[in-house]
């Protein structure tokens, strides 16, 4: 068997920073798009301002519940 457990390892480490990655890529996306919506400069199309704003508040107070219960989960 090449590589053994030392490669098994390696992989799951490998796997574990780029799942880390993804998902820290994911929070500050969302949190850009939201903090977007809320400052006006992200608008949808035929959509109030007032009701893109609204939903710029939801995406980033549930991404910071998403961050804080992935944080406690650990």
């Amino acid at each position: 068997m090449k590589g053994g457990k030392r490669g098994e390892m390696a992989k799951k480490n490998n796997s574990m920073v780029m799942n880390l990655l993804a998902w820290v890529t994911g929070v500050l996306v969302s949190l850009s798009v939201g903090f977007a919506m809320i400052d006006g400069i992200l608008a949808v199309r035929y959509i109030p301002e007032i009701v893109t704003m609204i939903a710029g508040y939801v995406v980033v107070i549930t991404t910071l519940v998403g961050v804080v219960l992935a944080i406690l989960k650990k």
